[in-house]
């Protein structure tokens, strides 16, 4: 790496997109390119072993998107998004004061851009947006979740929503039970309330929340509490303030 340059990562799904930022990077000799990645899976990997200073970020890409790289990266680099986003969305990086172009974008707007990003890396500030904030008000007009990503001993898995059976609280983790395999995701379980399809889940009780067609029957278990038994023989508590909602759903 060049003497005290500061190392950078373009990944961007689109070659003309990377090419763009290339192009203006070399305007700047103070900046070294050290990986250009064409996908998610290779920008985590670029970011995690060579811990670049800045990354231009791409959010709309196929295979795994920005934003569930962002929940997988180690250590976060100052981060400037590069998006097609509406203003909606738009507002969630205002708000988080984070660097991002709004594709298409002109050379001006990315020196803006740069410089902010240089200015808190000189500054030494250690990039302590919230990006929970981001992904969270970004994606709320995105509809419910169809996959989950998770990183499980290094090997970054795609879960697909209609492979869960159930997930479960686990303190600061949630386990997610699917045809793949148990994972755990560093989520809440208010959080998959919210972003799960209620008509594919239900939230049986404060521990967990199950697949609608995985649940075979309800049945009463001691003292008046009631059980879930799934399609796979698990049984799983029903609090009884939820009982009546799930019976409903199960008509």
């Amino acid at each position: 790496m060049g003497e005290n340059k500061i190392s950078t990562v373009i990944i961007d799904d689109e070659k003309l997109a990377r090419n763009i930022i290339r192009n203006y990077i070399n305007e700047h000799p103070q900046l070294e390119i050290i990986a250009e990645c064409s996908n998610g899976f290779e920008g985590i990997k670029a970011i995690n072993e060579l811990k670049p200073e800045i990354v231009f970020l791409d959010i709309q890409m196929p295979k795994l998107n920005g934003f569930e790289m962002l929940e997988l990266i180690d250590e976060q680099p100052v981060i400037i998004f590069s998006t097609a986003y509406d203003e909606y969305a738009v507002k969630a990086f205002d708000m988080n004061a984070v660097d991002y172009l709004l594709k298409p974008y002109s050379y001006e707007r990315f020196d803006e851009a740069l410089s902010r990003a240089l200015k808190r890396i000189n500054s030494h500030q250690s990039d302590t947006q919230n990006f929970d904030k981001i992904i969270e008000a970004a994606t709320q007009n995105e509809g419910y979740l169809n996959r989950i990503v998770v990183k499980q001993n290094q090997k970054v898995e795609i879960i697909p929503v209609d492979t869960i059976s159930y997930l479960e609280a686990q303190d600061d983790y949630v386990r997610i039970v699917s045809e793949q395999g148990k994972f755990l995701k560093q989520k809440t379980m208010k959080y998959f309330e919210n972003h799960l399809d209620p008509a594919d889940f239900v939230r049986i009780h404060r521990s967990y929340i199950v697949s609608i067609p995985e649940i075979t029957k309800i049945e009463l278990a001691e003292k008046g509490s009631y059980k879930a038994v799934l399609s796979n023989q698990t049984i799983l508590p029903v609090s009884k303030t939820r009982y009546s909602k799930i019976k409903e759903i199960l008509g």
